[in-house]
C-alpha cells in the first residue's frame, strides 16, 4: 500500500501501521455491514428473521451477536453455566430454563432464593399477569403479592409451606444422619426429589425437579433470603442446631471449573447469581464466553450492571472472551435467543 503524506503525519505522531491501516479502514468504512431491517414484504422465514437482527443497530445487533457466541459455546461443547434472578422465574422465562434443564443443554445454575421457592410455588399453584401500577394498599388488602405486572397470591406461600413442611420436619434429622450440614445445592436437590411426590404434569413443569433427575447443580449462596430462609429460621428456633455450608458449595463450584476445558456462562439480569459464577471462574483465568442479558447500567459501580470489560480486569472473562451485554429486558430477549440457538438443537 502505498504511503501517503497524511500517512507519514501519523507515523510522525507515534501511530503504528497497523494503527494507521485500522485508520484507513474506518475513514473509508469499507466491508461494515449496511443498517437494514427485516423485510416483511416477503413470505416471513424464521431463520432470516432472526439474522436480519445482525444488520439491525441498537441492541439488535448485541442479541445477535448473543445468539451468535451461544451457538459457539454449544459448538465447542462448553460447560454452560445459567444465571437468573427470581424475576426470571416468577416470568414465563421458568418455562425456558426449565426446557434447558430437562435436556441438559446448559449444566449448572445459579439461582437466586425466590426463584427456587418461586418455581415449586407455580408447579402447585400458578401466578397470574396482573398490572405495573395498581395501588399496593389494594393488592395487599387482598391478600396479593406483585411482582412487575405479575400476581402472585398469599396463599401460594401456604401451598408451599403445606408442601414443605414433610420435608423440613425431617431436615434436622437428615442432617444428623449425614454428620455434617447440608450445602445450599444439596438441600435444592432434595426439594428436586421431594418433588417425586407431586403428580406427573406438575412436577415436570419445574426447573428444580428436572436438575434433581439430571443431576444439575442450582447454586444458591443466599438461600435464607427468602421463605425458605424463614422456614430454616423456624428449624433453628425448635432444634438450635441447623446450618447450611455455603463454604460446601464454594469448593464445589470451583473444583466445577477447575475441571471444565472450556466454560461459557449465560447471565440473565444480576446480583449475586451473576457474581458467583464470574467469581468461581477467576480459578481458571476467566470464562471463556459470557452473554449477559440485563437492564442495569455501569454508571453505578454495580456489579449487576458491570459489563464484561470491568469483568476481564478481575479475570472472571478471558481477555480475548467472545462476549456481549444485550441491555434489554430479558423475557423480551431471552425466548429469541434460546429459539435460535437451543431451540433449533431439540428440533
Amino acid at each position: 500500500m502505498t504511503e501517503t503524506n497524511e500517512d507519514l503525519y501519523k507515523t510522525s505522531q507515534g501511530y503504528s501501521a497497523e494503527e494507521i491501516q485500522k485508520m484507513r479502514k474506518y475513514e473509508t468504512l469499507e466491508g461494515f455491514p449496511e443498517i437494514r431491517g427485516y423485510d416483511f414484504d416477503q413470505p416471513f422465514d424464521f431463520d432470516k428473521f432472526i439474522d436480519s437482527f445482525k444488520s439491525a443497530g441498537i441492541q439488535g445487533t448485541n442479541l445477535a451477536l448473543a445468539i451468535d457466541i451461544t451457538n459457539q459455546m454449544i459448538k465447542d461443547q462448553a460447560f454452560i453455566f445459567l444465571s437468573a434472578t427470581s424475576s426470571m422465574v416468577s416470568s414465563g422465562n421458568r418455562d425456558i430454563i426449565r426446557f434447558l434443564v430437562k435436556h441438559k443443554m446448559v449444566h449448572a445454575l445459579a439461582i437466586s432464593a425466590g426463584g427456587i421457592e418461586e418455581d415449586i410455588m407455580k408447579s402447585l399453584r400458578p401466578f397470574v399477569i396482573g398490572t405495573f401500577d395498581i395501588p399496593g394498599r389494594t393488592l395487599l388488602d387482598k391478600g396479593v403479592g406483585r411482582i412487575g405486572n405479575i400476581f402472585a397470591p398469599f396463599d401460594r406461600y401456604l401451598y408451599f409451606e403445606k408442601f414443605t413442611d414433610p420435608f423440613f420436619d425431617t431436615f434436622h434429622e437428615k442432617q444428623k444422619e449425614h454428620g455434617r450440614p447440608f450445602t445450599p445445592s444439596e438441600l435444592i436437590n432434595a426439594l428436586g426429589r421431594e418433588m417425586e411426590t407431586l403428580e406427573k404434569e406438575r412436577r415436570e413443569e419445574s426447573i428444580v425437579y428436572w436438575a434433581y433427575k439430571n443431576d444439575i447443580p442450582i447454586f444458591c449462596p443466599a438461600l435464607t433470603d427468602g421463605t425458605i430462609g424463614n422456614f430454616l429460621y423456624a428449624e433453628r428456633v425448635k432444634h438450635g442446631d441447623v446450618y447450611l455450608d455455603i463454604v460446601g458449595d464454594q469448593k464445589k463450584i470451583i473444583d466445577l471449573v477447575l475441571s471444565c476445558e472450556k466454560t461459557g456462562a449465560i447471565i440473565l439480569g444480576g446480583g449475586v447469581s451473576k457474581h458467583y459464577i464470574l467469581n468461581a471462574n477467576i480459578y481458571r483465568d476467566g470464562l471463556d464466553y459470557a452473554v449477559y442479558i440485563t437492564t442495569a447500567q455501569e454508571y453505578d459501580a454495580s456489579d449487576s450492571g458491570g459489563n464484561p470489560q470491568e469483568a476481564m480486569t478481575w479475570a472472571k472473562l478471558k481477555v480475548n472472551a467472545p462476549n456481549v451485554k444485550v441491555r434489554a429486558e430479558a423475557t423480551l430477549v431471552f425466548p429469541l435467543l434460546v429459539a435460535a440457538t437451543f431451540g433449533k438443537i431439540k428440533k
